[in-house]
């Protein structure tokens, strides 16, 4: 448990040692390298996955909307003196055990049927072993073999490579923020600045979401 907590803070990392490297951000903007910043991990690896794909496209409150559905519907009821934490998210093996298609539960909550498959497939492979999503695991082959099911792209894999594996280098150059923090630069330019930032460029990354 204590060890999961950890990962969810990132506790295990050395601010430090990232802080010198990325020191180099205060020359784009004053203020931007915030020192001790941190990744944050996640406590359930397929729960974190599956709120990633609900929020492709949509709203933080649409996608919040969609998980909390997943989980009453889907997760098994617990009791709690914490208001409105009645429900444990459901398991990949939950997802793989539904008697009816995936796509046909889901659906029914709102979840349209190409994110419901993306869903189905992820749980199956994570049941099977296929896919790793844990920390230790090889963050760039795991978002690789991400990448292989439908409906999950670059930005998809990475992020959740991030959050689950501990990756201390992704580096999201796609994302709508990180192209606005580093307005006007173009692409080729974000590239070559994104190089200097290794092997920390996911607390750069941190660091570019929080200056908006």
């Amino acid at each position: 448990m204590l060890a999961r907590v950890r990962e969810l803070f990132d506790l295990n990392c050395d601010p430090n040692r990232i802080n010198e490297t990325l020191q180099a951000m205060e020359t784009l903007k004053s203020g931007l390298c915030v020192p001790g910043v941190r990744v944050p991990g996640c406590f359930d690896p397929f729960e974190m996955a599956v709120r990633t794909i609900l929020g492709q496209q949509t709203t933080v409150k649409g996608a919040t909307t969609l998980a909390g559905r997943v989980a009453r519907e889907l997760g098994t009821p617990i009791r709690t003196e914490v208001e409105g934490l009645t429900h444990v998210f459901p398991t990949a093996r939950d997802i793989c055990g539904l008697e009816e298609p995936v796509s046909g539960r889901l659906g029914d909550l709102g979840i349209i049927a190409a994110r419901a498959n993306t869903i189905s497939a992820l749980a199956g492979k994570m049941m099977d072993g296929s896919i790793r999503l844990s920390a230790g695991a090889d963050p760039e082959q795991t978002a690789a073999q991400l990448m292989e099911l439908p409906g999950i792209g670059a930005w998809t894999a990475g992020y959740m490579a991030m959050r689950a594996s501990g990756w201390t280098d992704a580096f999201l150059e796609t994302d709508h923020g990180i192209k606005k923090a580093l307005a006007p630069r173009k692409a080729g330019e974000i590239r070559e600045l994104a190089e200097r930032w290794r092997p920390w460029r996911s607390y750069a990354m941190m660091n570019l979401w929080n200056s908006l």
